[in-house]
């Protein structure tokens, strides 16, 4: 290699023996895409190791000078580390819990409501969130891509932030408010529409705040501590709208002993979570407003949004192998939580025979799993890179929910079976420990591969990156929710069934479905997410590349 100012710097590499490679192997690489023309030795020394870890090679020499992992390491912990303060964590994981009571009234009340209640066929139901996750799949990278590009003094993210809650709150009271007297095609329409309106609404705020928590820190382990708040206040949305649903909602009556099955309440409760909603997610954009002059601006020459730099943006993502291998795995995943979402009410009301009252008491199995996460998530990706980590829990989380279901298959548990609620909210606290984890987990490395990203490219795309993977996930919830409907149908499950009237062999079809198919998915992502790269080491290495081109550039 030439010295540091010359024009063509070659860096020659020697690979040891490894996977894949019997022998040393030689390969060459122009140092000039990683650091400036002018570099010191510290910066090219950053240059050389952020090229081993995407080389995924253990050493390397550069001329005289050998450099390893331990060493880059132990420059790398010798920086302080970077922390938030705790309020704006708080008011970050704030706008989660507004996100989360619109969805999950949405998708644990709209279908059943719709199908149970209002007579709509299984199958038309499914299509209809079906086709509002499918188009509101294709918003999200179109929003992210906008929001990587806003420039103003809102910053990347707070103007969206800001725009997005009186839509949310006005379409979630339009879903369960359709036309009295309306026909199926109408109230086909009428979901279809709302729903739809609904998603692109809660995009329109949930992909830049969910980038917006991927760029609040630098730090490898802070960053899993911000993406814990979100993701246990996303739980404390979801299931505090639950409790307080089952608990002074929907409860029994002598007419209704299901109380869920009672029409009356749905129009006023979804006019009480869309206000409540509304409030939560613009105190969330408020108080987090202050941290917009710290966070990464887009660049001043990089071009304005069209589609043919949004398709490029697509292009950069894609490009990226670590980023494939969680889309690939969340595709999976998405396809067994769209199924298990559409068919939970189900077998909890019809095949293990559980009342409303028994239902609000799942709260604190969820409760455990969150908390689970919220408080260990951190720890765990302190002791173990976040790849281990997404395996594990893609098995607890594919598992633990399916193992009561086997044994009812059985015969082991049954309604009848003393103590079965008790039973089922652990199982239930197994699976949701399994989910908490890994959506930290893989939150957290989204930020990570925004890092290796703008190493490559120059520019971040926290939101291209989050809201591409939402896309896949919607699409295959779409799908899932679709399977949903048409499994109903094909065991013939009846609409406006009462509990104790529907045949025992479309109940074990049933939990069939839902406890030994829909597990498959989830263990195949377990399998490609073994595939993500980067390590502890390789992201403090691109870091130190980052910080060393930006020094150089004097930003």
């Amino acid at each position: 290699m030439t010295g540091p100012s010359g024009r063509n710097r070659i860096l020659t590499l020697i690979l040891a023996p490894g996977r894949g490679r019997g022998k040393h192997a030689v390969r060459k690489v122009d140092l000039g895409a990683f650091c400036p023309l002018d570099a010191n030795a510290a910066q090219l020394k950053a240059a050389v190791r952020v090229i081993s870890g995407l080389a995924d090679v253990p050493t390397m020499n550069r001329g005289a000078v050998h450099i390893s992992g331990s060493d880059f390491m132990s420059s790398a912990q010798a920086g302080s580390v970077e922390r938030l303060p705790l309020r704006t964590k708080f008011f970050f994981g704030i706008g989660s819990v507004g996100d989360s009571i619109v969805l999950a009234t949405v998708g644990s009340y709209a279908m059943l409501y719709y199908n149970q209640i209002l007579g709509l066929n299984a199958v038309l139901a499914g299509l209809a969130v079906s086709a509002s996750l499918f188009f509101d799949g294709f918003a999200d990278p179109v929003i992210g891509s906008l929001s990587d590009r806003t420039r103003g003094r809102f910053g990347r993210r707070h103007a969206y932030l800001f725009l997005a809650p009186v839509p949310i709150a006005l379409s979630v009271i339009a879903v369960f408010n359709p036309p009295p007297g309306a026909s199926d095609l109408v109230l086909f329409l009428w979901f279809a529409l709302s729903v739809s309106f609904m998603r692109i609404s809660i995009s329109l705020f949930n992909t830049p705040h969910l980038a917006l928590g991927g760029e609040l820190s630098t730090d490898y382990i802070e960053r899993s501590k911000v993406l814990s708040w979100n993701n246990f206040f996303t739980w404390a949305g979801g299931a505090g709208m639950n409790f307080l649903a089952l608990h002074f909602v929907f409860k029994a009556t002598p007419e209704y002993p299901r109380g869920l099955l009672n029409p009356e309440p749905y129009g006023p409760f979804a006019v009480g979570c869309g206000l409540a909603a509304m409030v939560l997610l613009l105190a969330s954009a408020w108080y987090t407003r202050d941290q917009i002059p710290r966070l990464p601006k887009a660049p001043e020459n990089l071009p304005r949004f069209s589609p043919l730099e949004f398709l490029k943006d697509v292009g950069k993502a894609l490009g990226n192998r670590n980023y494939m291998w969680l889309l690939i795995a969340f595709f999976f995943l998405s396809m067994m939580i769209g199924v298990r979402g559409g068919l939970n009410l189900y077998v909890n009301t019809f095949f293990w025979g559980l009342t409303s009252e028994q239902l609000k008491w799942f709260i604190f199995g969820s409760f455990v799993g969150y908390g689970t996460g919220f408080l260990f998530s951190a720890r765990m990706h302190q002791r173990l890179d976040k790849r281990l980590n997404m395996i594990i829990w893609a098995v607890v989380f594919s598992i633990g929910p399916a193992i009561p279901m086997i044994l009812g298959l059985t015969g082991v548990l049954s309604s009848e079976t003393p103590g079965l609620t008790p039973m089922l909210i652990a199982f239930s606290s197994v699976g949701n420990a399994g989910a908490s984890v890994l959506s930290i987990t893989v939150m957290s490395a989204l930020a990570d591969i925004a890092d290796e990203n703008e190493l490559a490219h120059g520019v971040r795309q926290e939101g291209v990156l989050y809201s591409t993977r939402n896309l896949a996930a919607k699409i295959d919830q779409a799908l899932g929710a679709a399977l949903a409907g048409l499994a109903l149908w094909a065991i013939s499950f009846p609409p406006k069934a009462k509990p104790g009237s529907v045949p025992d062999d479309v109940l074990f079809n049933l939990v069939f479905v839902d406890g030994i198919l829909a597990t498959i998915p989830g263990l195949i992502a377990a399998v490609c997410y073994a595939r993500y790269k980067i390590t502890r080491a390789r992201f403090e290495a691109t870091k130190a590349a980052l910080a060393a081109r930006k020094a150089a550039q004097g930003t």
